[in-house]
């Protein structure tokens, strides 16, 4: 019997969640309402009157100081009632928790209750305007319900008071185990055929590699080993998925090891690459580890879920930065939260796993303030945002893991895809058990073991999914939607299982499910043999392959010795973790897979994982000839603007706007050892230029996390947008007291689709593009002596759909991990006391193209900045020491909007006001003081150093780009050129200009 709890707030307590409810709709549609109730409900399976009466009456899921319950439909004589909950067979976090509680409470098995969670809003109209059917069908489906995963029922007011209360349904999928495993019949399709069937079943595979497999089994070899274990000799359904997915962009980052034949026409030259990972990155992290010698702090690069560097005596670090963006697109909650609780379990599979220690994130999206009319599948920017930053929030609040540094870029070109990158940063043990605590392998014999959530349908094709554009038939089952609270059991039982030894090797049951992991972990022995049959599944019905490829969430595979298998399985069930085992690793040459006695699939591993093609692409480099154009007239005059109007309009613009809304629906704090958090200042509302976290709180040295994002500059050259996200991550770093000569990198492409077709005309100037990034990421990692530790790539981050194609810019988050001797000697961006001296480092440009100024003013003509790498690498260098000696009061990098920007954020960290004199700034070019105020030149900072410091600091720069232009003070913010007023103004209205765009 099902029944309906239904949760409303008591009265006289503000319904701060309703309010929420009805200032969105306000906010998002246009549609006005004058108010909004919430009420929460769970529908409950499996309990008498008598239970339900008593789980109302002792508050078993409720807070009766804030709410009240009833086993009723609640009246509130609203206009409309609004009820949203999941789809069959989605993932209910919420549900989930609520079953936990009441079988722990009434002692009862879990398997004999199900709750499923729903929210119910009534709405209510306006005396001036009532809700019509068709607003609240928009407001249903464009804000409250997604109904990629959520149903909702709607009733009027006068059907509410007819028959009030919503049907109770079951949101569980039932049916009966399938044990089907279907031949394809590769061997009788021809190409269109082949094309044809990898369209329809989302597998993102080339007819190249189609006819490789085809090929394949097409090998008398493989015929004869088929025919002796009675498998059909065309492939079964599970071997193509499991070869799709193997094979996919997502996992096998096709297009970075390509073979391309590059043209750059603006020099006329011609080259072959093969392979621009082993090329430009991994070749470029070899020689750097060989420069430093017995001074290489790189323990595990490239070869595990997470990169690792070392940390002090006893620990390591490990770090590791993924995107999310497909889902996201299509469910920005479920996609953001398993970003983010996907990224966790990198570290806790790096190695013998890392106990994390914090979380960072970056997000790309279109304009909140977007007007336009929306392509089919897409949803509106704003729901999208707030979709993606609810999801993180969650995952990593609810994970009890800070989130400690971050940035968030707007370009229309997000609208398509917005781009979802998670980081997570971890500790190990330097040795474990007698090891090193990065050092992993399973062994043949081993058990392989499962643990944590179940399998379902959720996240099936979604790494075949991910190797594709986005369209209007993207399947629904590629969303998964995380449990952080299943995730934390789990990873709690690692770290002890782990401290205990009982398991040789553990990986991240990412990509692919069991196919991707477990395949992963056979090569460490060249087989291994699984029984899907074993396989603990959320609901019956699955059929083998999706068992094998599900990227259902918070699972984790491992290697156990058959000695421990007992001790492990018993740990587990004591700390209320699922764990199974199902099957073993062997040393047979064979990926082989059954369901029960029925085989599923026997793959060659060398095929699996080495057969695939190398892509050959063609790469045609041309400058785009708006470079070259004569600097916008609109830039030449911008000394007769107002120049107090244009900063206050610059603060205020998205790129710049203070984010403060976002940062503090996320804990920094917890775990205890933040430093230097996301905001600084006297109120705490100036940005951080990066975070200074302990990870060990018994001393006093600490870690470093910075970024460098600038896909603005794609436009111009993918070369210097690379060059100046590298130098800005550097930059934030050294910042706030980071060493520059310990600094290990993580680069995340997403790039729009780089292969020349029907669909994408542009392909070889694409390539292009992620050719010249490459190789600024070879020369400037080389310069800085920046190894990167580990990296991701997103390759086919476009929309097609309703006519047309939204491509994103090509975008790299670059991060930095870096390591601070001292905390205390951690600086801030915030000016500390009147008085202090206020310095430029650094030379500034004629560098307008693609910055701020540009794109208030409306130009895209000009010159992009470029970065000069020994003067950049000896600034840094020099400030760490002025850091280090405690001449620098603040410190604070040049970036969006340039000086006049960074002055003000300055300002309004310390609430204090300056007097600076632009003419003193060492300038190459300008011929305007607009140009002196907001270029975006790169490798510049701002410090200011107390008086009696000054020579002393002025040392450590001698012979460099540098200049004394002003001073703190107590009053206005006042900037000059000589004698002549720029900029007056007082800082309260650089505060209000800055906060208030993203203000809701």
């Amino acid at each position: 019997m099902l029944w309906r709890l239904e949760l409303g707030t008591k009265n006289g307590v503000e319904d701060v969640m309703g309010k929420k409810a009805a200032l969105s709709v306000d906010k998002a549609l246009g549609i006005k309402i004058k108010d909004a109730r919430l009420v929460k409900v769970y529908t409950i399976e499996g309990v008498e009157n008598n239970v339900a009466e008593k789980i109302k009456k002792e508050a078993m899921l409720h807070d009766t100081v804030l709410q009240e319950a009833s086993l009723k439909p609640y009246n509130y004589d609203a206009d409309w009632v609004l009820e949203v909950g999941f789809r069959p067979g989605v993932t209910d976090n919420e549900g989930r928790t609520a079953k936990e509680t009441l079988a722990m409470v009434l002692g009862v098995p879990r398997n004999k209750i199900q709750v499923y969670a729903s929210n119910q809003y009534h709405f209510f109209s306006t005396p001036e305007h009532k809700i019509t059917k068709e607003e609240i069908q928009k407001i249903a489906e464009k804000l409250f319900c997604n109904e990629l995963i959520q149903r909702y029922s709607l009733k009027s007011k006068e059907e509410w008071n007819k028959t009030p209360g919503f049907e109770a349904k079951a949101a569980q999928v039932t049916g009966n185990p399938s044990d089907e495993v279907v031949t394809i019949e590769f061997s009788k399709m021809n190409d269109a055929e082949l094309m044809n069937f990898s369209r329809s079943n989302t597998l993102a595979l080339s007819l190249e590699e189609l006819k490789a497999i085809k090929a394949y089994y097409a090998n008398p070899e493989v015929k004869e080993q088929r025919k002796n274990d009675r498998l059909p000799l065309d492939p079964t359904d599970a071997e193509i998925e499991v070869l799709a997915q193997t094979w996919s962009e997502h996992c096998k980052h096709k297009i970075f090891s390509a073979f391309i034949e590059y043209e750059d026409k603006e020099n006329g030259t011609k080259r072959n690459i093969n392979s621009l990972y082993k090329s430009c990155i991994q070749n470029t992290t070899k020689q750097i580890r060989e420069r430093l010698g017995k001074n290489d702090y790189c323990r595990s690069v490239f070869k595990d879920n997470a990169g690792v560097v070392a940390f002090n005596d006893d620990y390591d670090l490990c770090i590791k930065v993924e995107t999310h963006n497909s889902p996201s697109a299509l469910d920005p909650y479920g996609g953001a939260l398993t970003g983010i609780v996907g990224v966790n379990r990198d570290p806790m599979g790096t190695g013998m796993g890392a106990e994390l220690i914090c979380n960072t994130d970056v997000f790309c999206f279109a304009s909140p303030f977007y007007k336009g009319e929306l392509p089919p599948r897409l949803l509106h920017p704003r729901r999208v945002m707030e979709g993606v930053r609810e999801g993180v929030e969650h995952g990593g609040n609810k994970s009890g893991i800070p989130t400690v540094n971050g940035a968030v870029v707007f370009d229309e070109r997000y609208l398509g895809k917005p781009l979802v990158y998670c980081g997570t940063i971890g500790i190990m043990p330097k040795t474990l058990n007698g090891q090193p605590g990065h050092y992993k392998k399973a062994l043949v014999g081993d058990a392989i073991v499962m643990v944590g959530g179940r399998i379902g349908k959720d996240g099936i094709h979604g790494a075949t999914f991910s190797s594709e554009e986005l369209h209007e038939g993207s399947p629904a089952t590629a969303v998964q939607i995380g449990d952080p609270i299943v995730q934390r059991k789990m990873y709690d039982f690692i770290i002890k299982a782990r401290n205990m030894g009982l398991y040789n090797a553990i990986t991240d049951n990412g990509a692919g499910g069991l196919s991707s992991s477990v395949g992963e972990m056979a090569g460490d022995t060249g087989g291994c043999k699984l029984n899907l049959a074993n396989a603990p599944l959320k609901y019956d019905g699955l059929k083998p392959w999706e068992i094998l490829l599900s990227e259902a969430q918070e699972r984790m595979t491992l290697a156990v010795p058959q000695t421990k298998l007992k001790e492990f399985l018993k740990l587990a069930q004591q700390m209320d973790v699922e764990a199974t085992s199902l099957g073993e690793f062997t040393d047979s040459g064979y990926f082989e897979v059954s369901f029960n006695d029925k085989k599923v699939a026997k793959l060659q591993m060398a095929f699996m994982h080495d057969g695939v093609p190398q892509l050959k692409l063609k790469a045609t480099w041309e400058k785009p000839k708006s470079i070259d154009s004569e600097m916008c007239v609109k830039c030449l005059t911008m000394g007769k603007v107002s120049h107090n109007d244009l900063l206050l309009n610059l603060l205020g613009r998205l790129n710049i706007c203070s984010k403060e809304y976002m940062i503090r629906q996320y804990d920094h704090e917890v775990k205890g050892g933040s430093v230097v958090k996301p905001l600084v200042g006297v109120k705490r509302d100036a940005p951080a230029d990066a975070a200074v976290v302990r990870p060990v709180l018994a001393e006093t040295k600490g870690m470093v996390i910075s970024n460098g994002i600038c896909p603005k500059f794609s436009d111009y050259d993918s070369y210097w947008m690379m060059a100046n996200a590298i130098d800005e991550a550097v930059r934030n770093a050294v910042a706030v007291g980071a060493k520059p000569d310990q600094l290990a990198g993580v680069d995340n492409f997403c790039w729009c689709d780089p292969v020349e077709s029907e669909r994408t005309p542009d392909g070889q100037y694409k390539l292009a593009q992620l050719v010249r990034a490459n190789e600024a990421l070879r020369d400037f990692c080389l310069g800085f002596s920046v190894p990167c530790v580990s990296g991701k790539d997103s390759m086919k981050n476009d929309y097609m759909g309703g006519g047309q194609k939204i491509s994103i810019p090509p975008t790299v988050l670059f991060s930095v991990l870096g390591i601070i001797d001292d905390v205390n000697k951690a600086v801030t961006s915030d000016f500390k006391q009147a008085d202090d001296s206020i310095y430029i480092l650094g030379l500034t440009k004629r560098e307008l193209a693609g910055s701020e100024v540009a794109s208030e003013l409306g130009f895209k003509e000009g010159v992009v900045p470029e970065v000069d790498l020994l003067s950049a690498k000896q600034r840094y260098e020099s400030l760490y020491q002025a850091i280090q000696k405690g001449l620098v009061t603040a410190a604070h990098d040049l970036s969006d909007g340039g000086l006049g920007v960074a002055l003000a954020e300055m300002a309004v960290g310390g609430r204090l006001g300056v007097d600076v004199n632009i003419a003193l700034m060492p300038c190459m070019g300008c011929e305007t003081k607009g140009e002196m105020l907001y270029s975006e030149s790169a490798s510049r900072l701002l410090v200011s150093v107390k008086p009696e410091n000054a020579k002393a600091f002025e040392a450590l720069f001698a012979g460099q780009y540098f200049a004394k232009i002003g001073k703190v003070t107590k009053s206005n913010f006042i900037v000059k050129s000589d004698m002549n007023a720029l900029i007056n103004l007082e800082v309260e209205q650089l505060a209000k200009a800055f906060k208030q765009t993203l203000n809701w």
